[in-house]
């Protein structure tokens, strides 16, 4: 079945790795029969700061308050047009994959700035005027598809579940669990490629076939089991339940289903 595919990348090099995979994602989809759409953010010259400019008819001149101007820009279509054809991109999508290198320990500020600026009061939050109701598994985007396609300059030890620089699925649960599964998307593994900064030519065409091969399955995956709202973990909406996990606590408790080097271990 046809779907349509938003990538949305950030690396200011066109031969980088990441514009690469880029090319690779939207080569794939389309031989699939999938529509593609692009966001190359660098070379649309995004705008990354999120700020007055963005509230060219603002409802208190006096002083700015992001809520209740993105939500005033958003309800009374008054948002520059460079967020709301984003939007229209997202809400089209049936699946969204974000690329990017990860630079001290998360994505390029020009990335940030398009969650900053698209998300917008109304859209990826406060959805429905019903504040926090309809949040981490519910929302605008519920039942879209989210993967982020990561190019990390060291090796996978420093990444790894002891490693110095922490694991990398923690260090991307911001993302994963908040930019993307926050208004409603099932999110996808993280697609990794460690020592990207070293990598030979030789490794660079193995990895963008096994970035192809995985995204030809991107609609049969099994989403990372983040642990849904409003799906009776969290009796008010805010913490875990006593009974879950018990005795636990982080980030990781809010995924339903830890996968190990011995297989998955339920609660």
């Amino acid at each position: 079945m046809r779907k349509s595919i938003l990538i949305v990348y950030a690396h200011p090099e066109s031969t980088s790795l990441t514009c690469q995979f880029a090319d690779v994602a939207v080569a794939t989809m389309r031989k699939q029969g999938h529509n593609v759409m692009v966001s190359n953010l660098y070379g649309m010259k995004w705008k990354a700061v999120f700020d007055e400019e963005d509230f060219p008819h603002r409802t208190n001149p006096e002083r700015l308050s992001f809520i209740t101007e993105s939500g005033h820009s958003y309800a009374t279509n008054q948002q520059p047009a460079d967020i709301t054809i984003e939007q229209q991109k997202l809400l089209e999508a049936d699946a969204l994959i974000m690329l990017f290198p990860l630079w001290w320990f998360g994505m390029p500020a020009i990335m940030k700035g398009w969650i900053d600026r698209v998300y917008a009061f109304g859209f990826a939050y406060g959805y429905k005027g019903q504040g926090n109701a309809y949040r981490y598994g519910d929302g605008m985007l519920k039942g879209k598809r989210a993967m982020l396609s990561v190019m990390v300059g060291g090796p996978y030890e420093d990444y790894s579940p002891r490693g110095i620089n922490g694991p990398l699925e923690e260090l991307l649960f911001p993302v994963t669990h908040g930019c993307l599964f926050f208004p409603g998307m099932d999110v996808l593994p993280t697609h990794a490629v460690y020592g990207a900064a070293r990598i030979t030519k030789e490794q660079v065409e193995s990895a963008k076939k096994a970035w192809s091969y995985r995204l030809q399955h991107l609609f049969d995956e099994t989403p990372i089991p983040f642990r849904s709202q409003n799906g009776g973990d969290y009796p008010d909406r805010h913490v875990l339940a006593e009974h879950i996990a018990p005795q636990k606590t982080g980030i990781m408790v809010h995924i339903a289903e830890i996968s190990t080097a011995n297989g998955n271990i339920p609660d």
